[in-house]
C-alpha cells in the first residue's frame, strides 16, 4: 500500500510532482493521535533527532561544567549553516574544552549558507570541518568525552561511549532497543538507526511534556528546549524555516529539519509530538508538510501562519524570476 500524496508541486494548473509520505502524531503516553501512511515502517531519522541526542551533554554534567551557553546548547541540537556566528561560537567552544577543528570527524563541506560560501572562496578558504552543518552536535559529544575523560579518537564509532550514550537516551524516550534496530552511518559519520515514525513522534512527545519522566530527564528537556527557543538562529540560520518557527513560537513549537524529507517537532501547548518523512526524500517538501500538519493540530497562530504564509504555499520562480507554480499541501 501507497503513503498518501501529502505535498504537490504545481507548474502552472498542472501537477508536475507528487510527494508522498506518512506522518504520525503521537501524545507522551507513546498513544498515536493522528497518523497518515505507513508510520510503522522504520525510518532514518537523520539530524531531526538532535534535541534527543544533546541530552547526554546535560545529563553528564558536562554543561555545567564548562559553563556552556544556551548558544552553545542550541548548537549541540543544530544543523547549522555555518555562519560566522555559527563557527565562531563552535570555534569558542572546542578551545574552551582544549580541543580544535581537527579533533572534529565530521567531513567538511561549503556552508549552506550562500553568502558564508562565496565569502569562503572569495577570500581563497576551503570550507573545513567546523562548516559542517552537524560540527555542534559533534563538538557536544566531545565535551562529554573530554569531561568524562574519554579517548576523544573515535568518538564517531558505534561502540564509543559518546555513541552509546544517546542510544541509550533514545531507547528511553521512544520506548525502544536501539540497539536491536538496523543501522548505517549518517552523513557527519556518526551511527544512524532506523526507527518508526510513531517512536520518533512519542519521542518528541515526551520533550513537550516531559512531566512523567524523571525529575533529571526533565530537567534537561526543559534545559535545551530553553536554549533552542531562546537561540533560534544558532538551530539553523538565516532564512530557514526551524529558525522562523521558533522565533515566532518560542518554546511552544520545537521543529528539527533532517536529512532526505524528515521532520519532527515538539508541541508544548498540544502535549503532541510530530514526525514526518517524505518518500522521495525532497526536503522543501518536507517544509510543507510539516507546517501542514502544525496547521492541523492548530499549533501555529493566525497572525504566525499569515507571517509563514509563503513557507505554506511556496511560490516557485523560473530563473527569470516568472511565478510558474507552486509547492502546496495535497490535503490532510
Amino acid at each position: 500500500m501507497s503513503n498518501p500524496v501529502l505535498v504537490n508541486t504545481l507548474r502552472g494548473e498542472i501537477i508536475e510532482n507528487r510527494h508522498r509520505g506518512a506522518i504520525a502524531v503521537c501524545d507522551p503516553k507513546g498513544r498515536l493521535v493522528h497518523s497518515w501512511g505507513e508510520i510503522d515502517s522504520l525510518v532514518y531519522p537523520r539530524s531531526a533527532i538532535k534535541p534527543l541526542q544533546a541530552l547526554p551533554l546535560v545529563e553528564s554534567g558536562a554543561a555545567d561544567h564548562f559553563q556552556l551557553s544556551d548558544a552553545e546548547l542550541a548548537l549541540a541540537c543544530s544543523s547549522h549553516s555555518a555562519e560566522p556566528e555559527h563557527t565562531d561560537t563552535i570555534r569558542n567552544w572546542l578551545g574552551r574544552i582544549e580541543l580544535d577543528e581537527d579533533a572534529l570527524e565530521c567531513g567538511a563541506h561549503s556552508p549552506s549558507d550562500i553568502k558564508t560560501a562565496e565569502s569562503l572562496l572569495i577570500n581563497h578558504i576551503a570550507p573545513g570541518r567546523i562548516h559542517n552543518n552537524c560540527s555542534g552536535k559533534h563538538t557536544g559529544m566531545l565535551t562529554i568525552s573530554r569531561y568524562l575523560a574519554e579517548a576523544t579518537g573515535g568518538y564517531i564509532e558505534r561502540e564509543h561511549p559518546a555513541q552509546q550514550r544517546w542510544f541509550d537516551v533514545l531507547g528511553e524516550m521512544a520506548d525502544m532497543d536501539m540497539r536491536a534496530l538496523p543501522w548505517s552511518r549518517d552523513g557527519c559519520g556518526i551511527p544512524v538507526i532506523a526507527m518508526p515514525l510513531k517512536a520518533i513522534a512519542t519521542a518528541f512527545a515526551r520533550i513537550a511534556v516531559p512531566d512523567d519522566l524523571p525529575a533529571t530527564r526533565g530537567s534537561s528537556i526543559d534545559c535545551i528546549t530553553n536554549a533552542i527557543a531562546s537561540n533560534p538562529f544558532m538551530v539553523a540560520g538565516t532564512g530557514r524555516l526551524c529558525t522562523q518557527i521558533i522565533e515566532l513560537t518560542g518554546r511552544r513549537v520545537i521543529v528539527k529539519t533532517g536529512a532526505d524529507g524528515v521532520y519532527t517537532a515538539a508541541l508544548k501547548d498540544q502535549g503532541l509530538g510530530v514526525a514526518l518523512k517524505i518518500d522521495d526524500g525532497t526536503g522543501a517538501a518536507a517544509e510543507v508538510a510539516i507546517l501542514a500538519v502544525l496547521h492541523h493540530l492548530n499549533a501555529l497562530h493566525p497572525d504566525e501562519l499569515e507571517q509563514l504564509a509563503e513557507r505554506c504555499r511556496v511560490p516557485i520562480l523560473n530563473t527569470r524570476g516568472v511565478l510558474t507554480g507552486y509547492r502546496e499541501p495535497a490535503g490532510l
